[in-house]
């Protein structure tokens, strides 16, 4: 099982005089975490090192330190504790010690990792988006089936054929609810789209990777 933060977390630790300030959020979409970069990064500081992964879609940044030696091993800290869907930026002000590239990779990794492991963490379960049709003698029945099923609706619509319904639910539920509208509508609902979506607790994110 994947996790997400619960909430922003922060943690300072201070190498060889240098400072390392971990700011950390959950995050949904790659234009969040730049949000996020946007309001925590501290342009009088030496450098706003940085990673985020959102599913299999992820980024990192040195922001000038030596290649590898900074987005990287936040990234790796992201991964080695299990979270998705998340940001994290640390920041650096120099000291006027040279820490070398070792150095530089266990600050910047253990700074973002220890401010992880401490921070509150929810699960992330994979949820699904449909949309019905279904006639307004069965309505009754659908509004059952989808309380029974934690089915979340998102929008209902009435036309002249009856209600179209949007909502989403936990992907291991679908089959469940699809079978009990069967029975309990003599298989009069049409399924109209599905997607895979997510919230948190809630499903993993877009194809694609990159690295800068």
């Amino acid at each position: 099982m994947t996790d997400t933060l619960a909430a922003r977390a922060t943690h300072l630790l201070e190498v060889k005089h240098s400072r390392f300030l971990a700011h950390a959020a959950p995050v949904d979409s790659a234009s969040g975490a730049a949000a996020f970069l946007d309001e925590v990064c501290d342009r009088d500081a030496t450098h706003n090192c940085w990673a985020w992964r959102i599913g299999q879609d992820y980024r990192s940044s040195d922001d000038g330190e030596p290649a590898g030696t900074a987005g990287r091993p936040i990234l790796a800290a992201i991964d080695g504790q299990g979270f998705d869907r998340i940001v994290v930026v640390v920041t650096r002000w120099y000291g006027g010690i040279k820490l070398g590239a070792g150095g530089l990779v266990r600050a910047y990794g253990g700074t973002a990792a220890e401010c992880l492991r401490t921070a509150p963490r929810i699960a992330l379960v994979e949820t699904r988006e449909l949309e019905l049709q279904a006639a307004f003698d069965d309505l009754g029945a659908v509004h059952t089936a989808l309380a029974a099923h934690d089915a979340e609706r998102l929008d209902e619509r009435f036309d002249v054929d009856g209600v179209r319904i949007r909502l989403r639910l936990r992907a291991d539920a679908v089959d469940a609810l699809q079978a009990r509208l069967r029975d309990a509508t003599r298989d009069r609902v049409r399924w109209l789209a599905e997607g895979v979506s997510g919230k948190a607790s809630s499903g993993f994110g877009s194809a694609g990777r990159r690295d800068e």
